[in-house]
């Protein structure tokens, strides 16, 4: 691929030249009368009102040429140029300039209204509003846009499918690679984004694998590193938009959520782990709460039990404590033994 330097160049005031071709189109319009009244007097023969007449047209056909190399460039804009098929240079600053008038400007091959938004659809890709349509000027904008990408159902790295959408701020900076390196940089950048959100996604879970709720775990998901994983999306999708002259200013996470086709599982999941991790903080609890019971009684002489009577106040102890439930104490009126 033959890649084009880009050449910023620096055209005539537009003021100036248009001020020049109407001065120009006013002196052929009284060349024509005045040779019409000579003419008309006899004071010139009709070579003289041939040349003339030739003249006035020459002036008049090169006047109105040049007012066709007249153009108006808008804040945050970019006119892209090319003279009969060879790219001549780009014009990024504001104003009324005059170029050359067989110049045309070059713009994206963006397909009726129609077809496009059918492409965008297939791509589940939405582009901030008005950019989707060509300008009517036929220029690039530079500004700062909002591209929201679709859900795409995506394999977590344990073969999870997950539901991901992110959002992606972006801008032209280099109008020539935008028009010229790429058929369509709107339709170019909504498909690398799709591809750089599947590259990403798979690298990692959905969330931690281990079991324990409250276990301390370093691994990186994504859903609990969203802002890590948003970042290597960035950095992936500038490297590969960057031949098409477009600067990533940041992505976002959307949305990130499991699969309807699984979300009830995994919550299921998510339920378990959390009732585990919970009786396993009762059970500790408990625990230590029947040992400090047990020094406590021994240390104050309240009672001597043998190793089976404290078996069974432990059970017992541990079955207040653990139940999830009210217990109801059974009152012994006999002997212990």
């Amino acid at each position: 691929m033959n890649y084009i330097e880009e050449k910023i160049i620096k055209p005539v005031n537009g003021f100036i030249m248009l001020t020049l071709f109407i001065l120009m189109l006013l002196a052929s319009l009284l060349l024509l009368i005045a040779i019409s009244i000579l003419f008309d007097l006899d004071i010139i023969y009709s070579s003289g009102f041939a040349l003339g007449i030739t003249i006035a047209c020459i002036m008049m056909t090169i006047a109105f040429i040049g007012f066709a190399g007249l153009k108006v460039v808008n804040p945050n804009e970019a006119l892209v140029l090319s003279v009969f098929g060879r790219y001549s240079g780009t014009i990024y600053q504001s104003g009324f300039y005059f170029v050359n008038p067989f110049s045309s400007a070059v713009y994206p091959k963006i397909r009726d209204q129609e077809t496009q938004d059918k492409s965008l659809s297939s791509s589940r890709a939405k582009l901030s509003s008005g950019s989707t349509k060509l300008q009517p000027n036929r220029k690039v904008s530079t500004k700062i846009s909002t591209f929201v990408n679709g859900n795409q159902k995506v394999n977590d790295a344990l073969g999870n499918p997950v539901d991901v959408s992110a959002i992606v701020v972006w801008k032209v900076v280099n109008a020539t690679k935008a028009v010229i390196n790429v058929d369509n940089y709107l339709e170019y950048l909504s498909n690398q984004t799709d591809s750089t959100i599947r590259n990403v996604a798979r690298l990692y879970p959905y969330d931690v694998v281990s079991d324990d709720a409250n276990e301390s775990d370093d691994e990186t998901t994504l859903r609990g590193s969203a802002s890590q994983v948003a970042f290597e999306m960035k950095e992936e999708l500038q490297r590969k938009v960057a031949d098409a002259g477009i600067e990533i200013e940041d992505v976002k996470l959307n949305q990130i959520a499991y699969s309807p086709e699984i979300a009830a599982a995994m919550l299921q999941r998510q339920q378990a782990v959390a009732v585990i991790a919970a009786r396993k903080k009762i059970v500790e609890g408990a625990v230590s709460m029947v040992q400090l019971a047990l020094d406590r009684l021994k240390e104050d002489g309240v009672v001597e039990l043998d190793e089976e009577r404290k078996a069974q106040m432990v059970s017992n102890l541990m079955v207040v404590l653990c139940s999830s439930k009210e217990t109801n104490p059974i009152i012994n009126t006999g002997s212990i033994y």
